[in-house]
């Protein structure tokens, strides 16, 4: 009985450390987007979940829009040869400031960052190829800040597309 005890305390202690797959893959990461002089436009995070690579808003869309500009394209072509690069599930998350939106294209922060995500994912499968079936959109709205939404840069840094690059730890 004791024994069975340890294990499970092994297997719980084994869950909290983070992969060295995946720390090996957020340096793959990290040395790409510094090879492609993109430190500027995109930063890199992990957990244990997967890699964060966090876009401002303001190098893909225009305000209110989801259009990609160009030197988003230029950011998502970059992207796209890292996307290529895993095999992993790529998600696209959105997110806004708290300003109220409403234009005849989005009547809310949720439309808002639900079509950014949306533009991002068929721009990736579109124009970069990236497989479709690895590929999926959620939008956050205002919900999850990462800063207060009390300055203009505070809101800009809210104002963000993450793409996420999947840690599955079954698929071992």
């Amino acid at each position: 009985e004791t024994k069975t005890t340890k294990t499970e305390t092994e297997i719980e202690i084994s869950e909290e450390t983070i992969d060295p797959e995946l720390i090996e893959m957020y340096n793959e990461v990290v040395a790409f987007l510094k090879a492609n002089e993109m430190t500027a436009q995109a930063s890199v995070e992990y957990d244990q979940d997967g890699i964060y690579v966090n876009i401002q808003e303001s190098i893909l869309f225009g305000s209110g829009s989801a259009i990609i500009a160009d030197s988003g394209k230029s950011t998502l072509n970059d992207l796209g040869e890292l996307i290529k690069q895993f095999e992993n599930d790529v998600v696209v998350e959105g997110y806004t400031d708290n300003v109220p939106m409403n234009n005849s294209l989005f009547s809310s922060n949720w439309e808002l960052s639900t079509g950014r995500a949306l533009s991002v994912l068929r721009y990736l499968s579109e124009e970069r190829q990236v497989n479709p079936t690895r590929l999926s959109a959620k939008g956050y709205g205002e919900y999850h800040p990462i800063a207060p939404n009390d300055t203009e840069e505070n809101k800009e840094k809210n104002r963000r597309v993450n793409i996420v690059l999947v840690y599955d730890r079954q698929g071992e």
